[in-house]
């Protein structure tokens, strides 16, 4: 990626308050949604530049590229913003477990009861 597209990229995105955008991380074949972390514009550049999800640990207050300590690397396959340009979507081929609880993902066992709307028409 040239410098030029890679500052185009980055001025894309709108960060909150604090200078930071949720990431939404999937596995990029199953569309597994497998966590949510946080980065500010100097993790998203290198996770953009070197192939590596990068995040801003918002209570160590530094960054952390995923699986240096764990060994569960995250390959990035893709990234894409919202609409709004303000959550990053990325797509990664996730090595080993995305949870620091040791789950695949994050959203494992912690399920809601919702309503569940079953007489709506589809595209209602």
């Amino acid at each position: 990626m040239s410098e030029d597209r890679l500052e185009a990229d980055l001025g894309l995105v709108t960060y909150n308050d604090q200078g930071l955008v949720p990431v939404i991380v999937q596995q990029w074949d199953t569309l597994e949604v497998l966590m949510m972390a946080w980065a500010d514009e100097e993790a998203l550049r290198r996770t953009l530049t070197t192939g590596r999800a990068t995040y801003w640990s918002r209570s160590r207050r530094e960054y952390w590229r995923k699986g240096d300590t764990s060994g569960h690397v995250q390959h990035v396959r893709g990234a894409r913003l919202d609409c709004d340009g303000d959550t990053v979507l990325l797509l990664v081929d996730q090595i080993g477990v995305a949870c620091h609880t040791g789950t695949r993902t994050c959203f494992d066992g912690r399920d809601l009861d919702p309503v569940v709307s079953s007489d709506a028409e589809p595209g209602q």
